[in-house]
């Protein structure tokens, strides 16, 4: 059947109208990218589902920001990747705010204080963060843990250092003895401890970390995330989700509570 001339321009139009609205909705997610297996701050429930406190943090933002979330999982070293090349607007995992960092991501102002831990089997002589002399010490790959142990492995004598993907599979090894300690963020490990048995905490290590919502350097939605977190902490949003995932209040004066600059490099 011909098309007359009159037809041709309807169908364009409508065809036009219609990648408008797909345009439209692209424009209006924010594309969220997430280690799934990172207990409270992000996880996957039975129904495959994100759940945890940053996964509630990050979705509400983007909706104080008129965004819709999407959110998909990765590796932990690959949000790195996937924040750079603009696969995904943000990325959370407890992702460490580092100077080196910001020289090639932005972050928001962070929302969580958090210190590193030393973990062993019960039982372990292990006690002190200079006891690991002569240890293999487990970390995951691309965290700041691994930063620390690779950076004090010559002066505390660490004999070896493996890397993990999954924090799981990380704790299933120093079970069996593959490793002898590992090297974490204490509140991911202490959640851990409470579906895993057999593991604690045998030391602190004080690091003042500090985790932020990590975006490409100078994303255009940055902004408008900030003043979304910097909201929530204001009108108690904050302290709601902390007190859903950690049973109690935030510090007083920590990052949760208080409005924070964002970070430079």
């Amino acid at each position: 059947m011909m098309l007359t001339r009159r037809n041709t321009l309807i169908m364009a139009t409508m065809l036009g109208l219609a990648a408008g609205a797909f345009s439209a909705k692209a424009a209006d997610s924010l594309q969220i990218g997430a280690y799934p297996s990172n207990p409270p701050f992000e996880f996957k429930n039975e129904s495959g589902t994100f759940e945890g406190f940053e996964v509630d943090i990050a979705t509400e933002a983007a909706k104080r920001a008129g965004l819709t979330p999407e959110i998909a999982d990765y590796g932990f070293q690959a949000l790195f990747a996937a924040t750079s090349s603009k696969r995904i607007d943000v990325a959370i995992s407890s992702i460490t705010i580092t100077k080196e960092r910001l020289q090639s991501q932005s972050f928001t102002q962070p929302y969580y204080d958090s210190d590193m831990g030393v973990a062993t089997k019960d039982g372990s002589d292990i006690a002190s963060v200079d006891a690991l002399k002569g240890k293999v010490v487990g970390v995951l790959s691309g965290s700041t843990g691994e930063k620390w142990v690779k950076d004090n492995q010559a002066d505390k004598g660490i004999s070896d250092v493996k890397g993990y993907n999954a924090q799981q599979d990380m704790f299933l090894d120093l079970g069996a003895g593959r490793v002898d300690a590992v090297v974490s963020d204490i509140p991911g490990m202490e959640y851990l401890f409470t579906k895993m048995k057999g593991f604690s905490v045998a030391a602190r290590i004080k690091t003042g970390e500090q985790y932020g919502l990590m975006m490409a350097k100078d994303h255009p939605l940055l902004g408008k995330l900030n003043d979304a977190i910097t909201a929530m902490k204001k009108d108690g949003t904050m302290v709601k989700i902390h007190e859903k995932w950690f049973g109690s209040a935030p510090a007083e004066g920590s990052s949760t509570v208080t409005e924070q600059p964002i970070p430079k490099a």
